[in-house]
C-alpha cells in the first residue's frame, strides 16, 4: 500500500472544498497509481491507447464498466492483504459478486464521517437512531453494514438500535422505539434499506397505525428495492414515509451509494421528486453516452460516470448501469439502463474483458 499517497487523500478528504486544478492533479496521481498497479485496469488503458502521459483531467480516464469488478480482481495491493473486503449482493447476475477491496479501511471511513455529518446530521451532533438493516456481525462484508454501523458509532446516542437482522425485522421492537421518540419529544433518526421500510409501512398501514416523530427527526433510505419487496413509485413511496413516521418529506433523504464506490451521494430531502443527488468535492459525475464515452449534451438522458477519488485502490472512474441527467450542481437518478442505453453498458463490459483477456 502506498502510504504517502493514503496520506495525501485523507489531507485531501479533509479539506473544506477544492479547486478544478486540485481535483484534476490529485486524479492524475492516482490514475498513474493505478495504471503501474492494476493490471486488469492497466490492459483497458492500453486496449483504449490511454497512458498517465495522455491523460490530461480526469475527464480523460477511461470509466471502468461497473459489472469489471464481478469479472477481474481491480486491485493495486495484493487482494489477500486486505483489511476490508466489500461484496455486491449479487442479485442482478446470479451469484456472481463483486469484490472491492480496500488495503485500509481509514479512507472510506474518512470519505464517510464529514460528508455524513453535512449532509444528514445538518449540525446535530447525535440522534437516537433506529437501523433497519443487519449488522456487521451478520453480514460483514457488506459495504451498507459497513455504513450503518459507523453511522451509529459516531453519531447516534447509546439508545439507539438495530431492528433488521438475518432472521427479519424486529417489527414490534421498532414500534416500540417509534412510540417512546413520540413521548419523548426529542429528534430520533431512522436509517435502512428502502425495501425495509416498505415492510414496515405494509404492517402500519395493515394495522391502521402511523406515527408522529419529533421535530427535528429525520429519514435515511437507501438502495431501493432489489427484489426484497414490492416497488413503490418514488412519490407513492415518500408520501407513505411522511404519513407513517410523520416526517417532512424535505427530512427524508435518499443516500445513493455502492459496493464499487468509497463515497456517498445523498439529496437534500424528497418534497420533489425525483431529486438532485450531489456528493463532496471528492468525487464529480458525468452523464455519458455509453457506447461512445463522450458527456451527453446539457438536458440530455445518459448513464452515469463517477470519479471517486477515496478509491485509490481499484479504479476512481466507474461507468454505472444508472441513467441520469445533469440537474443543479449535481444529477437526476433517473433508473436502470434499458434499451440502448443497456446496450451500451454491454458493449463496455465486453471491452473490459476482451481487454483484461490480453496476456
Amino acid at each position: 500500500m502506498n502510504t504517502a499517497l493514503v496520506d495525501a487523500l485523507l489531507a485531501f478528504i479533509a479539506q473544506d472544498g477544492c479547486s478544478d486544478a486540485e481535483f484534476d492533479a490529485l486524479a492524475l496521481r492516482l490514475f498513474a497509481h493505478q495504471h503501474a498497479g492494476n493490471a486488469a485496469f492497466r490492459r483497458f488503458c492500453q486496449g483504449r491507447g490511454v497512458t498517465p502521459r495522455t491523460v490530461k483531467s480526469w475527464r480523460d480516464i477511461p470509466a471502468v464498466p461497473i459489472s469489471a469488478f464481478k469479472e477481474a480482481t481491480l486491485s493495486c495491493a495484493p487482494a489477500d492483504s486486505a483489511e476490508r473486503v466489500f461484496m455486491t449482493s449479487g442479485t442482478t447476475r446470479g451469484d456472481v459478486k463483486g469484490r472491492h477491496y480496500h488495503p485500509t479501511i481509514a479512507v472510506w471511513d474518512a470519505s464517510f464521517g464529514g460528508n455524513f455529518a453535512r449532509r444528514f446530521m445538518q449540525g446535530t451532533p447525535r440522534l437516537r437512531m433506529a437501523i433497519l438493516f443487519p449488522g456487521e456481525q451478520e453480514m460483514p462484508n457488506s459495504s451498507l453494514a459497513h455504513y450503518l454501523a459507523l453511522a451509529l458509532q459516531e453519531f447516534g446516542t447509546p439508545d439507539s438500535a438495530y431492528f433488521v437482522g438475518l432472521q427479519g425485522m424486529d417489527v414490534d421492537g421498532l414500534r416500540a422505539f417509534l412510540r417512546a421518540a413520540e413521548g419523548s419529544g426529542e429528534p430520533c433518526a431512522v436509517l435502512g434499506a428502502s425495501y425495509s421500510f416498505v415492510h414496515f409501512l405494509d404492517a402500519l398501514a395493515a394495522a391502521g397505525e402511523s406515527f408522529r416523530l419529533p421535530a427535528g427527526s429525520r429519514i435515511l433510505d437507501t438502495g431501493g428495492y432489489k427484489s426484497q419487496s414490492r416497488e413503490l413509485p418514488l412519490e407513492d413511496f415518500y408520501a407513505a414515509l411522511a404519513g407513517g413516521f410523520g416526517v417532512a418529506r424535505a427530512r427524508c433523504i435518499n443516500m445513493y451509494g455502492m459496493t464499487e464506490l468509497s463515497t456517498q451521494l445523498y439529496d437534500d430531502g424528497n418534497a420533489v421528486v425525483p431529486s438532485v443527488k450531489s456528493g463532496p468535492h471528492w468525487i464529480r459525475s458525468r452523464i455519458v453516452d455509453p457506447l461512445t464515452g463522450r458527456d451527453v449534451p446539457a438536458g440530455e438522458r445518459g448513464i452515469l460516470v463517477h470519479c471517486d477519488l477515496a478509491n485509490f485502490n481499484s479504479v476512481t472512474t466507474i461507468l454505472t448501469e444508472d441513467v441520469g441527467v445533469a440537474a443543479g450542481k449535481g444529477f437526476l437518478l433517473l433508473g436502470r439502463a434499458e434499451g440502448a442505453q443497456a446496450k451500451g453498458c454491454s458493449l463496455a463490459v465486453q471491452e473490459f474483458l476482451q481487454a483484461a483477456a490480453r496476456s
